[in-house]
């Protein structure tokens, strides 16, 4: 197996970015936080996506926290950087900023008001990854151009872009995740970017999984999708059950319950993100966050806990 074959897999946290009082990055705590992950055994880093706030930052921002990720890593684990931005030519600086900084990879979405299938998107698309020489994995978003007879096109598409290696595929339909895998006879490396098919998305082809969960409760994650891949389909299953119950119950108010959860398990001061995204969070009773913990970990070692 290559080095890049070897680097791509397994689960990989959306890295959250915390913040202080005021929004601005908490590179303390940063640190801190990939230190922690890193310890526990995840395989690979995706930052500045959505979980990351990385369209909330400004551009010197975004390259000062990838900066002090990668000094963090401190190349023990691949990163993956999201470098989309509002236009062309912001995203290709932040790409060639990441390369320089050491990054393995970088990921984008097209522009929010061309589709990424489009003619504009795909171009979006192929300015960024030419202007690197590192891989390239842009960011599908649900049933975008996949259907109505376009996949075999989009795919070409995508496969013809310079450093095309993967995507990232933030879409519950396992059928779509199993049609670009099948359509790309493999040469694409899908990442399922739905916490909720951790282990389903093993099915359909994907190589590993990127989420924001994983920052909570990676370990946990990477052990059952080995368990599974490895013939545990009844500890694979009971485990995607409550992952998915635990998933469900917080993404109400998910990010003051990732605020919460990570200074109880990791003492890790996370903040409330920036508005849009930190507005109408409800605070979380603290047994409560301790109660959604230990059921997850008890999943993951196979002991079932009581509703």
């Amino acid at each position: 197996m290559n080095t890049i074959e070897s680097k791509l897999t397994g689960v990989w946290p959306a890295l959250l970015t915390p913040v202080d009082k005021n929004g601005s990055p908490d590179y303390e705590q940063l640190r801190k936080l990939v230190e922690v992950l890193i310890a526990e055994g995840l395989d690979g880093l995706y930052i500045l996506g959505s979980t990351g706030q990385g369209f909330l930052f400004d551009e010197a921002e975004r390259t000062r926290i990838t900066a002090a990720v990668m000094e963090a890593a401190a190349a023990r684990v691949p990163v993956i950087a999201q470098v989309g931005a509002l236009n062309t030519h912001e995203s290709v600086r932040l790409a060639k900023e990441a390369q320089k900084l050491g990054v393995f990879g970088i990921s984008t979405v097209a522009p929010i008001y061309y589709p990424s299938g489009g003619g504009r998107g795909m171009e979006h698309y192929r300015a960024i990854a030419s202007s690197v020489s590192i891989p390239f994995f842009p960011y599908h978003i649900g049933n975008n151009s996949i259907f109505g007879g376009e996949a075999r096109p989009y795919i070409e598409s995508l496969l013809q872009l310079p450093n095309i290696c993967g995507m990232k595929l933030t879409t519950q339909n396992l059928y779509e995740i199993s049609l670009m895998h099948v359509l790309s006879e493999g040469r694409l490396k899908l990442f399922s970017g739905a916490d909720e098919l951790l282990c389903q998305g093993a099915m359909c082809g994907t190589v590993g999984a990127i989420g924001s969960f994983y920052n909570i409760w990676g370990a946990e994650c990477r052990k059952v999708r080995a368990a599974f891949l490895a013939g545990d389909i009844e500890l694979g299953t009971k485990f995607m059950f409550a992952f998915q119950e635990a998933i469900h119950h917080v993404l109400p108010n998910a990010w003051s319950f990732f605020d919460q959860a990570l200074k109880l398990k990791y003492d890790i001061e996370l903040g409330i993100p920036n508005p849009p995204l930190g507005f109408c969070q409800s605070p979380w009773d603290e047994n409560e966050v301790l109660a959604l913990l230990k059921k997850v970990e008890n999943a993951a070692n196979g002991i079932d806990s009581a509703h």
